[in-house]
């Protein structure tokens, strides 16, 4: 008994050992990929996906769209990101969302409509808006999660395979 109390106990270090080794190597590719990112983009933030995982977020803006970015601190940057929301600027009001792209069910999208919204806070637009198209549909339910999530109102047409999305800064 004592000896099964001390094994659950070492195996507990263990454990903190292995993510402390594991936040060590993050932190350190953070440092390096930031130096890298920066060259080519702004840096607008540095926060945590799904299981605890280290991401910085940066973005590209342009006077009709805005790309936000997202890179897993889990390995060097290369010049790619590892997810990202492509959007277009369609008024002083409005962000219209192009699409979404990258790792899925890591939660790098949740992270990057957070920050996606804060741009268009800072921006004072009072819309995000998007289209749900035919190749949408095979992943159509998820979506529906995902935008519902995050406060959108989600309006969906199966017969004709389209939908629309709005979120509203109230």
């Amino acid at each position: 008994m004592i000896y099964s109390a001390f094994l659950e106990k070492e195996k507990g270090k263990e454990e903190l050992k292995e993510e402390l080794d594991s936040l060590e190597i993050q932190l350190h590719r953070m440092q390096s990929n930031m130096k890298e990112i920066a060259k080519k983009s702004e840096i607008i933030s540095i926060d945590q996906a799904n299981e605890e995982q280290w991401v910085i977020i940066y973005a590209d803006k342009g006077r009709k769209h805005c790309q936000v970015m997202l890179h897993e601190c889990t390995k060097p940057y290369r010049g790619d990101w590892d997810s990202a929301i492509q959007a277009e600027y369609r008024s002083d009001s409005t962000l219209h969302i192009a699409d979404i792209k990258g790792v899925k069910n890591k939660g790098f999208g949740s992270v990057l409509m957070k920050h996606l919204k804060e741009i268009a806070r800072e921006e004072n637009m009072q819309y995000i808006t998007g289209d749900i198209v035919e190749r949408d549909f095979d992943h159509v339910n998820r979506l529906k999660h995902f935008y519902s999530k995050h406060h959108f109102d989600v309006k969906i047409n199966h017969q004709d395979f389209s939908g629309e999305i709005i979120w509203n800064e109230r």
